[in-house]
């Protein structure tokens, strides 16, 4: 049983703040109490906390994906577990809803967003390419804080206009399919 408790969901605005190596403890801590909880489903942790060294908002991203059906069992169980409806940022639908919540450990308190996905939707494929694309490119990743650190820079404040403005890197590194030896360069 794991010994993080969810609270509350701090909000606040966008940052990007240094890769802290304790988001993956706290990650899988969480990735093992949500099935512990809901059986059918399984947990991938995703998002810049996923991908060693990579500045960020500090925000844990984890994908809970359900089988066919699931989803209002999904939901409910997340709520029990603690983890609160979004009421800020791209607000997600009910359909294909994000859970927040927040959990404190060794002193710090570290944000969580839960994206519940069904497990065979195609939006799955692209979150683990991102992921995954980051963790085979250092370039990638100093490409994607710079990005980051630059919409900051520019007066940035509210969640959304953040998240939309960085989407356009994501678009791009998702579109490219540069061979292992280009990204090197």
């Amino acid at each position: 049983m794991s010994r993080l408790v969810i609270t509350a969901y701090p909000i606040k605005p966008p940052a990007c703040v240094e890769y802290d190596p304790r988001v993956v403890e706290v990650a899988h801590e969480i990735m093992q109490m949500i099935p512990a909880a809901l059986p059918p489903v399984t947990v991938e942790h995703i998002g810049s906390t996923s991908v060693p060294g990579c500045a960020g908002k500090g925000i844990i991203d984890l994908m809970v994906l359900y089988p066919d059906g699931q989803l209002e069992a999904v939901k409910e169980g997340l709520r029990c577990l603690g983890f609160q409806m979004q009421t800020v940022g791209h607000l997600m639908p009910e359909s294909r809803p994000m859970r927040v919540g927040a959990v404190r450990y060794q002193g710090c308190t570290y944000p969580l967003h839960v994206h519940v996905i069904a497990a065979d939707s195609p939006e799955v494929k692209k979150l683990r390419a991102f992921r995954d694309r980051l963790r085979a490119s250092p370039q990638a990743v100093e490409s994607y804080v710079e990005q980051k650190r630059a919409i900051l820079a520019a007066g940035v404040t509210d969640s959304l206009e953040y998240t939309t403005m960085k989407s356009s890197f994501i678009r791009k590194a998702l579109a490219s399919r540069a061979s292992p030896s280009a990204s090197r360069r």
